[in-house]
Order: structure tokens, then C-alpha cells, then sequence
């Protein structure tokens, strides 16, 4: 593969005005967001249909707020299930319930809908890259079987398992020596037709189980398991061997709770690890997503993550360097430099080490810590119920001392890039 800088080019002529390679989550967006903004763009993804893959399945809050911020909500829609409360269970009791919009989903099918709102001005490409050139003025995409395309931008949105970053010098290295593992299967109702509830999160209990979600898909009801335990773990090859009896023993009441059922699926598992890309403030090319920085999938913030670097990148920056006649590393590292994406990436990395905590640590501190926040948020569930507008003011209050703590982490930081 092609690894050449070649800024002796003068020419400003290109097949397009960027390119992306990558046509997942992150690249499928970018590309909506740049060709609706009138850009030349050419998407490049190995797929044409997008494959059945184990990834976010269900997104709520922050997300959903961005989405509709970015007009790209109504695909959103078209392809996943909304539910608006949470029943969130700890320890065979009922903690709280989660109000707000949320949405349950299958990845390809989310991936397809947001492909099908592509404008005309995005050129979508079937192929797989084999080698790049890249320089302050033009970038160069060799794609096998086809002839090679030009552009002014590259960006690189190929998740974690690629190896053109490696080509280009940009290597992940671990941040994190958590490892989340991921699970998910789909769940029937037994001798009923339905669940007693439309979605319910069980928490663990400081034995490496970080929780459980049960939660509406188009046709099916799924579960999505976080552990922080080793893939080797007994319990893990229980899970596999009798996944209704490995859940039921780990969460008592489940069945009480939420209603009986049985494993409709088979279980689709990921094991994750913390990484952040090195090297990457280089001429022409820029990453986004998973391909800068992974994120913890227990901590429920890597949609948001990516949606603030394509956002950032293709509302804030893109515009500007556009303008410009070449787009050096300078004018790269002022994306990744931009803080709000900092914030953003701090955050993601402080709630891995979180939920890592909250799930695995059994020494006296974490157990009392642990046991404050459940009962916190059962006192404040109770308050809710008597007085909304007191609530109100305490979640605001929390609200304002977590972002001012991490406001301060983000001052006192180094660029992970």
C-alpha cells in the first residue's frame, strides 16, 4: 500500500471536494451533513447493504438532541423503535424510572436509513481502499478494481479494525486498561404475549457486571449485557451454555420484575478496547468516531461522542478549511483541539473509569460509595414523586458540579493526539 506525501502538487482540481472512507454510523452522517451543505462528497464503505453487526443498539438524552439539531432524526425514526420510560432495578428492587425519549434499534438498519437520506450531491462508493496518498493540497484514494479519486479532505471513519491508520503512521494506543464486554441477544415473553414493561436497566453489584438492558428493537425485545470481566470468566461460559439461568441467578427478581421469558437469538458478543489514535494531526486527513478514540459501551456515550465530532468537524471546521487553498496539520489540530470535542472525549474516558469502579471494586470505600448512589437515587425518585420542582433543582444542582468538575479535568489536561 501507497504511504507518499506529495505536497509538490499545485493543482486544485479534484474528482470531489472530500473524501470519506468508511460508511458506518460516523461516515454515513458526515456525509448527509457535508452533501446537504452543498459539498462534493464521495463515501466509500466495502459494503453496498450495510452487514448485521454488534454495535449501539439503543440511544436517548444528549443524543437524541443532536440528532434533531442536525435534521437527522427523522431517519432515526424509520428504523428503530422510540419508548419513553425505563424501569431501573437494583439488587431485586425497583431504584427509579427513567423518563425521556429513547430510541431502540438494530445497527445495520440504522446505518441503512441514514444511507437512504444521503443527498444527491454525495457520491457513494462500493469498494475497498488499498492505498492513500495524502498532502496539504490533495489527497489521493486507491480503490481496488477502480480508478483512483481525488480530493481535498480525507476522512478516515472506519471504526476500530482497519488498516489504513496504520499505513498513514497513525497508531491507537491504549488509554485504558479496562476491557468492556459487550452482549446482546434477543428476549420472548413466555406465557404471555407481552413484557411488563416496555424497558427496564438492572444494575450490577460490584461483581463485574455493570448492568443489563431490556428495551423494544423493530420485531423483538433485546438485551444488552456490560461486564468488565475476562472472556475466559466461568460465568461468562455459563452464559453461553444457559444464558436464561446465568441472567436470572445475577439478577434477582428479573423474572418478577419484568416478566418470564426465554433467549430468542443468538448472543452476539464485543469485547472493547480504550484506545486513541497517535499521530494523527497530519496534512489533508482527519479521523472521527471510533477511529480517533473508542468508547466504553457501558457508558452510553458513543453515539453522543461521535455525533460531536461530526458535528464539530462538519459545521465548525470544514467550512473554514475549505476556504483555504491547502489544509495542513495546523489547521487539522484545531478540530481536535476544539473544546467541546475535548469535553467530550475527557468525559468518555472519566466514565469508563467509572463504571469500571462502580462495577468491579469491592474494598469497603467503593461498597459504601456504591450503596450512596443507589439510595441517592431512590431518595430523589421518592422527592420526585411528592415535589417535581424540588427534584428539578437537585438534578440541576448535580448537573452543575459534574460538568464543573469536568471542566476542570479538561483544563488540566494534555491533547490525546
Amino acid at each position: 500500500m501507497m504511504n507518499r506525501r506529495y505536497p509538490e502538487l499545485q493543482t486544485s482540481e479534484t474528482d470531489t471536494d472530500i473524501a470519506i472512507v468508511g460508511g458506518g454510523l460516523s461516515g454515513t452522517l458526515a456525509a448527509c451533513l457535508l452533501g446537504r451543505a452543498g459539498y462534493r462528497v464521495t463515501l466509500i464503505d466495502r459494503h453496498r447493504v450495510f452487514p448485521q453487526e454488534f454495535r449501539v443498539e439503543k440511544i436517548g438524552g444528549e443524543a437524541i438532541e443532536k440528532l434533531r439539531r442536525l435534521q437527522l432524526l427523522a431517519p432515526l425514526s424509520t428504523a428503530a423503535v422510540p419508548f419513553d420510560e425505563i424501569v431501573n432495578m437494583h439488587k431485586g428492587h425497583v431504584v427509579d424510572r427513567t423518563y425521556g425519549q429513547h430510541y431502540g434499534f438494530f445497527y445495520n438498519r440504522l446505518v441503512t436509513a441514514m444511507r437512504s437520506a444521503l443527498p444527491e450531491t454525495v457520491n457513494f462508493v462500493v469498494g475497498q481502499v488499498r492505498g492513500l496518498r495524502i498532502g496539504a493540497a490533495q489527497q489521493q484514494v486507491s480503490i481496488l478494481g477502480r480508478d483512483e479519486i481525488t480530493a481535498r479532505l480525507l476522512v478516515i471513519a472506519t471504526g476500530m479494525g482497519d488498516t489504513l491508520r496504520r499505513d498513514l503512521g497513525i497508531l491507537h494506543r491504549q488509554i485504558s486498561d479496562r476491557r468492556p464486554l459487550a452482549f446482546g441477544f434477543n428476549i420472548r415473553p413466555l406465557r404471555s404475549n407481552r413484557f411488563r414493561h416496555t424497558a427496564l436497566t438492572y444494575h450490577g453489584d460490584g461483581d463485574g457486571i455493570d448492568h443489563l438492558n431490556l428495551f423494544p428493537v423493530p420485531g423483538a425485545t433485546r438485551a444488552n449485557l456490560f461486564l468488565f470481566r475476562d472472556p475466559r470468566d466461568p460465568w461468562v461460559k455459563s452464559l453461553h451454555d444457559d444464558p436464561k439461568q446465568a441472567l436470572t441467578n445475577a439478577f434477582p427478581s428479573l423474572v418478577d420484575t419484568f416478566g418470564d421469558f426465554e433467549i430468542g437469538s443468538r448472543i452476539d458478543s464485543w469485547l472493547t478496547d480504550i484506545t486513541a489514535a497517535g499521530n494523527c494531526r497530519q496534512d489533508g486527513v482527519v479521523l472521527i468516531g471510533d477511529a480517533y478514540l473508542t468508547s466504553c459501551p457501558a457508558s452510553g456515550l458513543g453515539v453522543s461522542r461521535l455525533l460531536t465530532d461530526v458535528e464539530r468537524l462538519c459545521c465548525a471546521y470544514i467550512p473554514q478549511w475549505m476556504t483555504e487553498t491547502s489544509i495542513d496539520h495546523t489547521r487539522i489540530a484545531t478540530y481536535y483541539d476544539d473544546p467541546e470535542k475535548l469535553d467530550m472525549d475527557i468525559n468518555s474516558a472519566r466514565m469508563t473509569d467509572h463504571h469500571f469502579n462502580l462495577a468491579t471494586k469491592t474494598d469497603v470505600g467503593w461498597r459504601l460509595r456504591r450503596q450512596f448512589h443507589f439510595v441517592r437515587r431512590r431518595v430523589l425518585y421518592g422527592i420526585e414523586s411528592i415535589s417535581p420542582a424540588l427534584a428539578a433543582k437537585l438534578h440541576q444542582l448535580k448537573t452543575i458540579r459534574a460538568r464543573s468538575a469536568l471542566r476542570s479535568a479538561v483544563l488540566n489536561s494534555k491533547p490525546m493526539a
